[in-house]
């Protein structure tokens, strides 16, 4: 086989190139890593997303579409719940795809058919950069009319810290409305970690044990948790939640 001017083997010069990462894999938000901010239009108001959330958390969710059922349900229901976010120190901010003057006219038909009232802001996404800093529609997207099957993969529901890193994400297909009393069950078993350095077991419930992590020794875990705990393997022990 003859050599190419650089040396490579004619036949091999075309796959000697290292592959380059995808744009996609690029703009991944992963667990841990500090939220994209932004600055938005809203049913409330302009708001700069860091600046927004404060020192407190945030549950951002998103919707591929106004005036479709069963995010209607889901707006409603988030309204219905914020009394119980607002107890944990969490704001809600939703967004879809479209202009904050139809979030306006859709909030009445969400009062109308929910009875209640949306008491949150609402973001203004039709230009979709926000879905796609966050991952949730292709990069290529463009803007402009498009359908909520267009959006579909924005069905997300992002858990945001007080260090504006991201603690959890759930991501829904169109037709299974989501579950907020699990986002709440989760928001509380973060703050349990964030609080305590707890971590919780399968299907937790505030008020139930807790588990003392493996990087804790027996000795750290009796200064740190003075009300005892369970052993039950060397690696599983719990203790009793925090008041």
């Amino acid at each position: 086989m003859d050599p190419a001017p650089n040396g490579i083997p004619l036949g091999l010069a075309a796959t000697a190139a290292p592959q380059q990462p995808t744009l996609e894999g690029d703009m991944a938000v992963r667990i841990g890593d500090v939220v994209p901010d932004f600055t938005a239009d809203t049913t409330q108001g302009k708001i700069r997303f860091h600046d927004w959330i404060g020192d407190g958390w945030a549950i951002l969710f998103s919707h591929p579409k106004d005036f479709t059922p069963v995010c209607t349900t889901e707006l409603g229901t988030m309204a219905r719940m914020k009394p119980e976010f607002d107890k944990r120190n969490a704001k809600i901010i939703g967004i879809s795809v479209d202009p904050v003057s139809d979030h306006t006219r859709w909030a009445k038909d969400i009062e109308e058919t929910q009875g209640a009232a949306v008491n949150y802001p609402i973001i203004g996404g039709d230009d979709l950069e926000i879905a796609k800093a966050y991952d949730m529609i292709h990069p290529n997207a463009s803007a402009g009319p498009r359908t909520a099957n267009d959006n579909a993969t924005v069905r997300n529901v992002f858990i945001i810290g007080p260090d504006k890193k991201l603690k959890a994400m759930l991501v829904y297909p169109m037709s299974a409305g989501r579950n907020f009393d699990e986002v709440l069950r989760l928001l509380d078993a973060l703050q349990t970690n964030a609080k305590h350095g707890l971590a919780t077991p399968a299907n937790w419930k505030p008020g139930e044990d807790c588990i003392i992590p493996t990087s804790v020794s027996d000795d750290d875990a009796r200064k740190k948790y003075p009300g005892g705990f369970k052993t039950h393997k060397p690696y599983l022990r719990t203790t009793a939640h925090p008041k």
